[in-house]
Protein backbone atom coordinates (compact mmCIF):
# COMPACT_ATOMS: atom_id res chain seq x y z
CA UNK A 1 0.00 0.00 0.00
CA UNK A 2 2.84 2.34 0.92
CA UNK A 3 4.51 1.65 -2.41
CA UNK A 4 1.34 2.63 -4.26
CA UNK A 5 1.14 5.90 -2.34
CA UNK A 6 4.79 6.59 -3.14
CA UNK A 7 4.15 5.90 -6.81
CA UNK A 8 1.16 8.23 -6.82
CA UNK A 9 3.19 10.99 -5.20
CA UNK A 10 6.02 10.52 -7.73
CA UNK A 11 3.59 10.71 -10.66
CA UNK A 12 1.97 13.82 -9.22
CA UNK A 13 5.33 15.50 -8.75
CA UNK A 14 6.41 14.57 -12.28
CA UNK A 15 3.21 15.98 -13.74
CA UNK A 16 3.70 19.19 -11.77
CA UNK A 17 7.25 19.61 -13.08
CA UNK A 18 6.14 19.00 -16.68
CA UNK A 19 3.32 21.51 -16.29
CA UNK A 20 5.75 24.10 -14.96
CA UNK A 21 8.14 23.47 -17.83
CA UNK A 22 5.34 23.80 -20.39
CA UNK A 23 4.25 27.08 -18.81
CA UNK A 24 7.80 28.39 -18.95
CA UNK A 25 8.20 27.36 -22.58
CA UNK A 26 4.99 29.17 -23.53
CA UNK A 27 6.20 32.24 -21.67
CA UNK A 28 9.56 32.10 -23.43
CA UNK A 29 7.86 31.73 -26.80
CA UNK A 30 5.53 34.69 -26.21
CA UNK A 31 8.43 36.87 -25.13
CA UNK A 32 10.55 35.90 -28.12
CA UNK A 33 13.09 33.90 -26.13
CA UNK A 34 14.60 30.71 -27.54
CA UNK A 35 13.67 27.25 -26.29
CA UNK A 36 17.29 26.35 -25.71
CA UNK A 37 17.09 23.43 -28.14
CA UNK A 38 19.31 23.14 -31.20
CA UNK A 39 21.16 25.98 -32.89
CA UNK A 40 20.88 28.36 -35.79
CA UNK A 41 22.17 26.72 -39.00
CA UNK A 42 25.15 28.31 -40.68
CA UNK A 43 24.95 29.91 -44.10
CA UNK A 44 27.00 27.01 -45.51
CA UNK A 45 24.57 24.44 -44.08
CA UNK A 46 21.55 26.24 -45.50
CA UNK A 47 23.25 26.44 -48.90
CA UNK A 48 23.97 22.70 -48.82
CA UNK A 49 20.31 21.90 -48.11
CA UNK A 50 18.90 24.41 -50.58
CA UNK A 51 19.29 22.29 -53.70
CA UNK A 52 15.91 22.70 -55.44
CA UNK A 53 16.13 23.72 -59.09
CA UNK A 54 13.21 25.64 -60.57
CA UNK A 55 12.03 25.81 -64.22
CA UNK A 56 14.13 28.90 -65.00
CA UNK A 57 17.31 27.17 -63.83
CA UNK A 58 18.55 30.24 -61.96
CA UNK A 59 19.71 27.97 -59.12
CA UNK A 60 21.80 25.74 -61.39
CA UNK A 61 25.51 25.56 -60.56
CA UNK A 62 28.35 26.22 -62.95
CA UNK A 63 29.42 23.27 -65.06
CA UNK A 64 28.58 21.51 -68.31
CA UNK A 65 28.06 18.07 -69.73
CA UNK A 66 27.77 16.21 -73.03
CA UNK A 67 25.95 13.14 -74.26
CA UNK A 68 29.23 11.26 -74.78
CA UNK A 69 30.35 11.92 -71.20
CA UNK A 70 26.91 10.97 -69.92
CA UNK A 71 27.02 7.62 -71.73
CA UNK A 72 30.31 6.78 -70.03
CA UNK A 73 29.04 7.90 -66.62
CA UNK A 74 25.86 5.87 -67.06
CA UNK A 75 28.03 2.77 -66.87
CA UNK A 76 30.80 3.87 -64.53
CA UNK A 77 28.38 5.22 -61.88
CA UNK A 78 26.32 2.03 -61.81
CA UNK A 79 23.19 3.37 -63.52
CA UNK A 80 23.17 0.42 -65.90
CA UNK A 81 23.15 -2.01 -62.98
CA UNK A 82 19.67 -0.88 -61.97
CA UNK A 83 18.13 0.56 -65.14
CA UNK A 84 19.75 -1.82 -67.62
CA UNK A 85 22.57 -1.40 -70.12
CA UNK A 86 20.16 0.05 -72.66
CA UNK A 87 18.00 1.87 -70.08
CA UNK A 88 15.07 -0.45 -70.79
CA UNK A 89 15.99 -3.85 -69.38
CA UNK A 90 16.76 -3.30 -65.70
CA UNK A 91 14.89 -3.90 -62.47
CA UNK A 92 14.50 -0.19 -61.83
CA UNK A 93 12.11 1.98 -63.90
CA UNK A 94 13.08 2.24 -67.55
CA UNK A 95 14.66 5.50 -68.70
CA UNK A 96 14.10 5.17 -72.43
CA UNK A 97 10.78 4.82 -74.18
CA UNK A 98 10.16 1.69 -76.20
CA UNK A 99 7.57 3.49 -78.32
CA UNK A 100 8.50 5.22 -81.61
CA UNK A 101 9.54 8.89 -81.33
CA UNK A 102 6.47 10.04 -83.25
CA UNK A 103 4.08 8.43 -80.76
CA UNK A 104 2.05 10.62 -78.44
CA UNK A 105 4.11 11.52 -75.38
CA UNK A 106 1.53 9.93 -73.06
CA UNK A 107 1.81 6.68 -75.03
CA UNK A 108 5.60 6.55 -74.67
CA UNK A 109 5.53 5.46 -71.04
CA UNK A 110 6.18 7.00 -67.65
CA UNK A 111 9.67 8.22 -68.55
CA UNK A 112 11.17 11.12 -66.61
CA UNK A 113 13.09 12.64 -69.56
CA UNK A 114 9.82 12.69 -71.54
CA UNK A 115 7.10 13.57 -69.06
CA UNK A 116 9.04 16.09 -67.00
CA UNK A 117 7.60 19.54 -67.70
CA UNK A 118 11.05 21.12 -67.66
CA UNK A 119 14.55 19.84 -68.43
CA UNK A 120 15.68 21.30 -65.13
CA UNK A 121 13.40 18.81 -63.39
CA UNK A 122 15.46 15.95 -64.81
CA UNK A 123 18.68 17.59 -63.58
CA UNK A 124 17.17 18.22 -60.15
CA UNK A 125 16.02 14.63 -59.70
CA UNK A 126 19.35 13.11 -60.71
CA UNK A 127 21.22 15.54 -58.49
CA UNK A 128 19.19 14.85 -55.36
CA UNK A 129 18.20 11.21 -55.85
CA UNK A 130 20.96 9.34 -57.67
CA UNK A 131 22.86 7.06 -57.51
CA UNK A 132 20.84 4.90 -55.15
CA UNK A 133 22.36 4.89 -51.65
CA UNK A 134 24.97 7.41 -52.80
CA UNK A 135 22.69 10.37 -53.37
CA UNK A 136 24.38 13.74 -53.60
CA UNK A 137 27.79 12.38 -54.63
CA UNK A 138 27.62 13.42 -58.28
CA UNK A 139 29.42 16.59 -59.35
CA UNK A 140 27.53 19.26 -61.34
CA UNK A 141 29.40 18.25 -64.50
CA UNK A 142 28.34 14.64 -64.01
CA UNK A 143 24.72 15.59 -63.49
CA UNK A 144 24.73 17.75 -66.63
CA UNK A 145 26.25 14.87 -68.60
CA UNK A 146 23.79 12.25 -67.35
CA UNK A 147 20.90 14.60 -68.01
CA UNK A 148 22.20 15.13 -71.55
CA UNK A 149 22.49 11.39 -72.11
CA UNK A 150 18.95 10.64 -70.94
CA UNK A 151 17.48 13.45 -73.00
CA UNK A 152 19.42 12.29 -76.06
CA UNK A 153 18.36 8.64 -75.94
CA UNK A 154 14.76 9.87 -75.81
CA UNK A 155 15.24 12.13 -78.86
CA UNK A 156 14.86 15.35 -76.89
CA UNK A 157 18.27 16.86 -77.74
CA UNK A 158 20.94 16.23 -80.36
CA UNK A 159 24.06 14.17 -79.77
CA UNK A 160 26.40 17.16 -80.01
CA UNK A 161 24.39 19.42 -77.69
CA UNK A 162 26.18 20.69 -74.59
CA UNK A 163 24.13 21.31 -71.45
CA UNK A 164 24.98 23.94 -68.87
CA UNK A 165 23.18 26.49 -66.70
CA UNK A 166 22.28 28.52 -69.79
CA UNK A 167 21.29 25.86 -72.32
CA UNK A 168 19.51 23.38 -70.04
CA UNK A 169 16.52 25.60 -69.15
CA UNK A 170 16.02 26.30 -72.87
CA UNK A 171 15.51 22.64 -73.80
CA UNK A 172 12.01 22.16 -75.17
CA UNK A 173 10.47 19.11 -73.50
CA UNK A 174 8.23 16.71 -75.49
CA UNK A 175 5.31 17.09 -73.11
CA UNK A 176 5.06 20.80 -73.86
CA UNK A 177 2.03 22.11 -71.98
CA UNK A 178 0.15 18.81 -72.21
CA UNK A 179 0.37 18.15 -68.49
CA UNK A 180 -1.82 15.58 -66.80
CA UNK A 181 -5.18 17.04 -65.82
CA UNK A 182 -6.22 16.84 -62.19
CA UNK A 183 -8.65 13.95 -61.70
CA UNK A 184 -11.96 14.28 -59.93
CA UNK A 185 -11.41 13.32 -56.33
CA UNK A 186 -13.74 12.50 -53.48
CA UNK A 187 -12.94 11.96 -49.80
CA UNK A 188 -11.72 8.44 -48.94
CA UNK A 189 -10.67 7.77 -52.53
CA UNK A 190 -7.49 5.68 -51.95
CA UNK A 191 -5.84 5.85 -55.37
CA UNK A 192 -5.96 7.75 -58.63
CA UNK A 193 -8.20 6.16 -61.21
CA UNK A 194 -6.37 3.44 -63.11
CA UNK A 195 -3.46 3.31 -60.66
CA UNK A 196 -3.96 -0.30 -59.58
CA UNK A 197 -4.57 -1.45 -63.13
CA UNK A 198 -1.19 -0.05 -64.15
CA UNK A 199 0.89 -0.89 -61.07
CA UNK A 200 -0.48 -4.24 -59.88
CA UNK A 201 0.80 -6.30 -62.86
CA UNK A 202 4.31 -4.91 -62.36
CA UNK A 203 4.22 -5.77 -58.67
CA UNK A 204 3.21 -9.35 -59.46
CA UNK A 205 6.09 -9.68 -61.91
CA UNK A 206 8.55 -8.57 -59.22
Amino acid sequence: MASLRALAVALLMGATVLAQQATQLRADASSGQAYGVGRTPTAEEIKAWDISIGPTGEELPQGKGTVREGALLYRSKGCAGCHGANAVDGKAPILKSKAPPNADVWARGRILPLRAPHATTVWDYINRGMPLNREGTLTPDEVYSLTAYLLFINDVIKEDDVLDATTLPKVKMPIGTDYASLPDWKPKTPRLKGYLAEVAPKQKQQ
